[in-house]
């Protein structure tokens, strides 16, 4: 796609640190072209290099260092598609707001994940979950559609979970080790984590709970129906900078042996890597033979951050079977996801 065939995008709440993590990961884009950056009113007006204090490794990316911040309101130089990195407090009129103006919002925001008609996306799991979009556009009348991807410690979840969907998951005991950059900036402070574990993270629970439901369930009819499993989670804040570690626990109506469910993980692909998305990595899910990995130190940043890593596969004395997980917080599980979702969707005809 030549530069002048590139879609014009935009990022909400472009300064912050999530914001930033668009901004760098769309620097390079073969489709998408950032050309409009939106944050909020003390920011508008300012270039983007003053407006910002960059928080990331490397250097601001020149292009969008030159744009000028706009305000958070859906104008007619807003792109069509617009993602967005908005705080909770402010996104759920910001968003709705740009999909009744006739915007794609694909949201790595909380506020609309739950929601009834909007889809909570994870391109290799559910994509078929992208349906309920005549539907949102029938029941709300926008223009427009808000497409969001689920917590990033949900999202390393349910893909380690994907390739065993169709043994019939019947209960998850999940605990995370997560990183400190999925509290954004300043995140937690120094005198809190510094060798030291909180075993505590404000509705995390609760959102890997329900969103897993949501993600692992069916769309049927026009409706979505959440996965028949009980799930419970622990999660906790670990001094690491950069990836989710997931303890998995999971029982399986079908009984498969260990070597299937391996095989199962080994194998598994999604629209994304069919239709060779550009974020896509070629193998979603990476088994690990290693007693000890996966290790976000050493594994994190593999394949772009875009993969998930499965290990430690083993019985379970308890449920039927255990392993570890890990996913990259802030790339797969915030905007790399979200430029996926987008990926996917245009595949799909739909932006």
């Amino acid at each position: 796609m030549s530069e002048l065939q590139r879609i014009p995008v935009g990022v909400l709440g472009a300064t912050g640190m999530v914001g930033q993590h668009f901004v760098n990961f769309l620097k390079n884009h073969p489709i998408f072209d950032l050309t409009w950056v939106g944050a909020s009113d003390r920011s508008a007006g300012k270039l983007y290099r003053e407006a910002t204090s960059w928080r990331l490794d490397g250097v601001m990316p020149a292009k969008t260092a030159g744009l000028t911040v706009q305000e958070c309101k859906p104008t007619a130089a807003a792109p069509k598609l617009v993602f967005s990195a908005m705080d909770a407090g402010v996104a759920t009129e910001i968003e709705r707001a740009f999909a009744e103006a006739g915007h794609t919002v694909v949201s790595n925001s909380r506020n609309h994940r739950m929601e009834a008609d909007v889809p909570l996306l994870v391109p290799e799991v559910n994509a078929e979950h992208l349906g309920m979009l005549a539907t949102q556009k029938a029941n709300r009348g926008w223009k427009g559609q808000i497409v969001t991807n689920p917590n990033c410690s949900t999202i390393a979840l349910t893909m380690a979970l994907g390739p065993l969907k169709a043994f019939g998951i019947e209960k998850i005991i999940v605990t995370t080790m997560q990183a400190i950059s999925g509290a954004g900036y300043p995140g937690v402070p120094s005198m809190d984590i510094t060798a030291n574990v909180v075993p505590y993270i404000g509705s995390e629970e609760e959102k890997m709970e329900s969103e897993t439901q949501k993600i692992l369930g069916a769309y049927t009819d026009g409706k979505f129906t959440d996965l028949a499993a009980s799930v419970s989670a622990h999660c906790n804040r670990v001094p690491v900078v950069d990836g989710h570690m997931v303890a998995i626990s999971v029982q399986l109506a079908a009984k498969p042996t260990i070597d299937e469910v391996r095989a199962a993980i080994e194998s598994f692909r999604g629209l994304p890597q069919q239709r060779n998305l550009p974020s896509a990595p070629a193998q979603p899910v990476i088994y690990m033979t290693e007693n000890d990995r996966p290790q976000p130190r050493r594994d994190v940043n593999r394949e772009n951050g875009m993969a998930v890593f499965v290990g430690r596969l083993r019985k379970c004395p308890v449920l039927d079977f255990k392993m570890m997980a890990l996913g990259h917080n802030t790339i797969r599980g915030a905007a790399g996801a979200a430029v996926l979702n987008a990926e996917l969707m245009l595949s799909e005809g739909l932006l």
